[in-house]
């Protein structure tokens, strides 16, 4: 009997955010392997500020989508059938371009098997232990190169990556202030995290906030964000300062020029360190990363959000989230079920908070 996939292609590209004529659900039967590839049953989805940047023709670090091709996309599924000595049915497997559809046909030299944890959810393989912890790990610790007693600013500090970064921050001796989205969220970083201040870029001025916070000025800043908010913070960096650009959101919904610092000149007068950088450029630190970041776990050093909203159909909707500020943590779909139940949490051994409903 044939398997019959589902999957998100592009039909159009999308002008502002993804509405529901640029993509189409559709349904094809799953292709048969080839020598050392495998069928994986994808579980969980990936939903990343960078998903939008790959829908649009822009330039960008990876080709852009191809009108009529799977929404590009990572993803944690499980081997339903292999022609691999690698990968043996059962098998759970972290792809980092499994895609937006139900089954993915991989090489399976491009796979990464995942070391499943005592007390830790299958959902930290895309999350604390995945590329958003590694993201986070490699942009603080290799871009902003953190010295103890310095300040370190993040934006959209309440997101999958930027908590981290803070956190990471903290471990490192560092004075950590997160610009975020409301006051849950930065009563969270605050309360939670340990972040030593928050700043709620919806309700104040968030130039006037860093002002407050910040009397002497920004060491390093974390860059989520872009617009006029990365603006304040890179007008307040000090002599030497760092910015780890790792994303622009506020940018992505337009194909226009993404905006830089309005006062260039400060990049010479302060010497000013700015550096982009995509953590695909970092994947041989992962491993470091990872063992790192599960000690920090296991002392209770990290705590982490998982979101998860479910059905494949709500994939679109969850990416428009991103932009929308509605979500916490990590933003993730699942699309099938484990394949065998989730080891029991107790406070005491993990630090995690899964949310989202069902849907």
């Amino acid at each position: 009997m044939v398997r019959m996939n589902r999957g998100w292609v592009l039909k159009q590209r999308p002008e502002r955010e993804v509405r529901s004529t640029d993509l189409e659900l559709v349904e094809s039967p799953v292709a048969g392997l080839e020598h050392d590839q495998i069928l994986v049953k994808n579980i969980y989805l990936s939903i990343d500020p960078t998903n939008r940047v790959w829908l649009s023709s822009r330039d960008q670090y990876l080709p852009p989508v191809g009108i009529g091709e799977v929404v590009r996309g990572v993803s944690v599924g499980v081997v339903e059938d292999s022609s691999s000595a690698r990968f043996q049915p059962g098998d759970t497997v972290l792809l980092g371009q499994g895609g937006w559809q139900l089954y993915s046909t991989y090489d399976a030299s491009a796979a990464s098997r995942i070391r499943r944890r005592a007390n830790i959810p299958l959902t930290a393989s895309l999350s604390v232990l995945g590329t958003t912890g590694l993201t986070a790990y490699c942009g603080l610790l290799d871009v902003c190169r953190p010295n103890p007693g310095e300040t370190l600013v993040v934006s959209a500090a309440a997101g999958a990556v930027g908590s981290i970064v803070g956190q990471i921050a903290k471990i490192k001796g560092c004075r950590v202030i997160g610009i975020a989205g409301g006051p849950d969220k930065c009563k969270w970083i605050v309360d939670d995290l340990g972040f030593d201040g928050a700043i709620d870029y919806k309700s104040e001025d968030v130039g006037d906030a860093l002002d407050r916070l910040c009397p002497d000025g920004v060491d390093m800043d974390f860059e989520n964000v872009g617009g006029s908010i990365m603006d304040a913070v890179y007008s307040r960096l000090n002599v030497n300062g760092r910015m780890a650009v790792c994303g622009l959101i506020s940018s992505y919904n337009s194909d226009a020029p993404m905006a830089g610092p309005k006062d260039f000149g400060r990049v010479l007068m302060n010497r000013l360190t700015i550096q982009g950088f995509v953590v695909l450029d970092h994947l041989s630190r992962a491993r470091e990363a990872y063992g790192d970041l599960a000690a920090w776990i296991e002392t209770g050093q990290l705590r982490w959000k998982d979101h998860v909203v479910h059905g494949l159909a709500s994939a679109p909707e969850a990416m428009n989230r991103l932009f929308t500020g509605e979500h916490d943590g990590k933003l993730m779909v699942q699309i099938a079920d484990e394949p065998r139940p989730v080891v029991a949490q107790t406070d005491s051994t993990v630090t995690h908070q899964q949310v989202g409903a069902r849907q």
